[in-house]
């Protein structure tokens, strides 16, 4: 169907044992399921067609993969599926929270904080070893909250990304609404680079985010993921829609703004990766088979 080749469906990650019967029918030890089911959510069909052509790795965010989990990946995803990996936090966080897993570092300002060098030298080379390049979705910078003014953090970005390579795609996902706005839309602009719709607890609804910026998208794709309920703190997402084996609420806001903001992209030939939490509506792949099934509506009409 044309209107899906540029659309890639996806979950924030995929190993999830509430899906077991629903997405996994294979018999899984504890030990080899979160291994081995990459595979099988690769495979997982709707109207007869694979559901994910993409899916979000969330391990990324705390350490940089290697190449044997790259290779072990590419041993498990066919030949056109992309995966969206998180960014070293290393390199996102201005400042390290007082967080006990970050031992001395907690409390202290990152002096890595968006290191070109380290991301050049580290965080890229087990991709190009492992010629992991087709399978690669835009890597995603996600920024938490923070009190950077929009003029340092633009500047920041915007030598940052001048000194990364250019035939890969990079996302950056705000958690602070005030940095939305035309300053932070021009630098994205400049390098290509995508901004993320966020349906996060404490952005804007996600048209409300694109209107800042100017309704204008900033790269040739762009990434939607949705995250949680608005005004709904993590924790509490997370205890309402554990274990993830069914829907807990409908958001219909959450839906219908997606459906909008995928047909303003592919109106405009631009790729769209929309990927799903869990925590958004308790279960991530039925709330994937209900934009699908909506986009399909829509196409009819």
């Amino acid at each position: 169907m044309p209107l899906f080749s540029l659309i890639r469906f996806g979950t924030s990650t995929w190993t999830y044992e509430g899906w077991q019967g629903q997405v996994y029918r294979r018999q899984y030890t504890k030990s080899t399921f979160a291994r081995e089911c990459l595979g099988e959510y690769c495979q997982y069909l709707h109207n007869d067609e694979p559901l994910f052509r993409t899916v979000g790795n969330d391990s990324t965010f705390y350490r940089p993969p290697t190449a044997n989990q790259l290779r072990h990946y590419l041993n498990q995803i066919p030949e056109d599926f992309h995966m969206c990996f998180k960014v070293w936090e290393e390199i996102t966080i201005p400042s390290f929270s007082r967080q006990a897993r970050y031992g001395s570092k907690a409390g202290q300002l990152n002096p890595r904080f968006l290191d070109a060098k380290l991301f050049n030298d580290l965080v890229l080379p087990p991709y190009r070893d492992t010629k992991f390049e087709p399978h690669m979705g835009p890597l995603i910078f996600e920024f938490q909250q923070h009190r950077m003014s929009t003029r340092e953090f633009c500047s920041r970005l915007d030598r940052f990304f001048g000194q990364l390579p250019q035939d890969i795609g990079y996302a950056v996902e705000i958690r602070t609404a005030g940095l939305l706005g035309s300053d932070y839309r021009k630098i994205l602009e400049s390098h290509g680079v995508a901004h993320v719709y966020n349906h996060w607890s404490y952005m804007p609804p996600l048209l409300e985010q694109h209107r800042r910026l100017e309704e204008r998208f900033t790269a040739p794709f762009t990434v939607i993921r949705l995250l949680t309920p608005p005004n709904m703190p993590y924790e509490v997402a997370k205890e309402r829609a554990a274990p993830y084996n069914k829907i807990v609420e409908v958001l219909p806001q959450m839906r219908k703004e997606t459906v909008t903001l995928i047909k303003q992209a592919i109106s405009e030939n631009r790729r769209a990766y929309v990927l799903v939490n869990n925590r958004s509506e308790g279960n991530a792949p039925l709330t994937v088979q209900a934009l699908v099934s909506s986009l399909c509506d829509e196409e009819e009409r």
